[in-house]
């Protein structure tokens, strides 16, 4: 499973964000551990508290545990590894919370834990954190049988197309999906070994080479949107030179905005909105059908976990009963019988905790079958808008191609309308 650690402050906003069920269809706070608030924002209140009386600004570590996309995982086995990662790291005994949550018929964990050691009032080090997650990380897939990650087996086989929060943002206003964004720029390139071709590439699929304001090269998409060149490519602005040559005879960003905006037809405009307006109703269904779903699992859930708890509280009266009290229970304590029917109450209650969590991961299990069913139709829907949207660049590209043709001076045009009239 991948690992992602961080060091960090804000304990209320990080509260809010894990407990957030509007970017998650199902929320769980399966454990709070050395704390003596039993939610999120009062353990990390106590949390901040005590870092108060160190230097300590980062006084959380934040963990997130996300396993392969179509492995179902037990509890225990993020327990397990989290109890590893603990020990790796030298977090054992600190306070700490666990969230599950589940989004798109995935589940994943966090888990994060107060720096601070109480004793001392010091903050517990994290040297080379990240390093130590990886290799946990390859444990991980080794143990579970899954298969690793080619970024995970080598860093420099990584996928070329991983972007940044802020690409992820940008391309998010547009309705894109950045890794397809960066693998058009990335074929443009791997196609082309000189500035003309590989322009006359970007310009079949509606993007524009441009000379930006700090960066060297810059494309520019047809909505406006500003992208730089050598970060999605994944190399240096050295060797994007190194083919490109100089970029002082570029235009400049807003001359290539200009020409957009002369040179784009209002019909190409109209049909990419037309595009993307049928894609949001399909998706609005979709939607309706998901929410429609993620009520009814939610219902489920709770219906199960009262009725878990009605069970727990009948049990436990029951095993209560069998521990006589008085003369009767002394006598049970002389001759060791209390000590027997003590020990039969434990394996009991252990034996229904157990029962208890393999039906609720059932129930977890189906429910998320359900939901990976319907979430392939959205992966299905949203590949279907990106071929559509990727025709629709490329006519947008070949329609500003012969905009620029119609900007040849008029004597130009009209002796090749004439030799072509005189070939036919």
């Amino acid at each position: 499973m991948i690992l992602k650690g961080s060091q960090r402050g804000g304990g209320q906003d990080l509260a809010v964000h894990l407990m957030r069920t509007d970017q998650n269809e199902h929320v769980r706070l399966h454990e709070t551990r050395g704390f003596v608030s039993d939610d999120l924002r009062g353990a990390f209140k106590e949390a901040e508290a005590i870092s108060r009386a160190t230097k300590c600004r980062q006084f959380l570590f934040s963990l997130s545990l996300s396993p392969p996309e179509r492995e179902k995982v037990p509890v225990d086995v993020f327990e397990q590894a989290i109890e590893r990662i603990e020990a790796r790291l030298g977090l054992e005994g600190q306070p700490r919370a666990i969230v599950f949550h589940e989004k798109e018929g995935r589940r994943h964990a966090h888990c994060v834990w107060s720096r601070i050691d109480a004793e001392s009032m010091t903050a517990r080090p994290l040297s080379f954190f990240k390093r130590k997650l990886v290799g946990i990380s390859r444990e991980l897939y080794l143990e579970q049988g899954w298969t690793m990650p080619r970024g995970l087996v080598n860093a420099a086989e990584r996928n070329p197309t991983n972007f940044t929060l802020a690409e992820w943002q940008q391309a998010k206003r547009q309705g894109i999906d950045p890794r397809w964004l960066k693998q058009t720029l990335q074929d443009c390139w791997a196609r082309s070994d000189n500035r003309r071709a590989f322009v006359r590439g970007l310009e079949e699929h509606g993007f524009f080479l441009a000379r930006g304001d700090k960066r060297s090269f810059v494309v520019v998409d047809h909505a406006g949107e500003v992208h730089s060149l050598p970060r999605a490519l994944g190399l240096k602005t050295k060797d994007v030179k190194d083919r490109l040559g100089d970029d002082g005879d570029l235009s400049t960003v807003d001359e290539v905005k200009r020409q957009i905006g002369e040179r784009m037809s209002a019909a190409m405009r109209r049909y990419i909105e037309e595009a993307q307006a049928e894609f949001r109703a399909r998706v609005a269904v979709l939607d309706r059908h998901r929410v429609a779903m993620t009520i009814q699992h939610r219902d489920a859930r709770r219906e199960l976990d009262q009725r878990l708890k009605k069970e727990w509280e009948t049990e436990t009266r029951e095993r209560m009963a069998r521990l006589p009290t008085g003369l009767r229970g002394l006598w049970y304590r002389i001759t060791g019988r209390y000590q027997e029917v003590r020990a039969t109450n434990e394996a009991e209650a252990k034996a229904t905790r157990m029962r208890h969590a393999q039906g609720r991961q059932t129930l977890i299990e189906a429910h998320l079958r359900e939901r990976s069913v319907m979430q392939q139709e959205f992966k299905i829907l949203r590949q279907q808008q990106a071929a559509q949207l990727l025709d629709l660049r490329r006519d947008v590209g070949r329609y500003l191609g012969l905009a620029r043709a119609d900007d040849r001076p008029l004597g130009r045009r009209s002796s090749e309308v004439f030799r072509f009239k005189l070939q036919r």
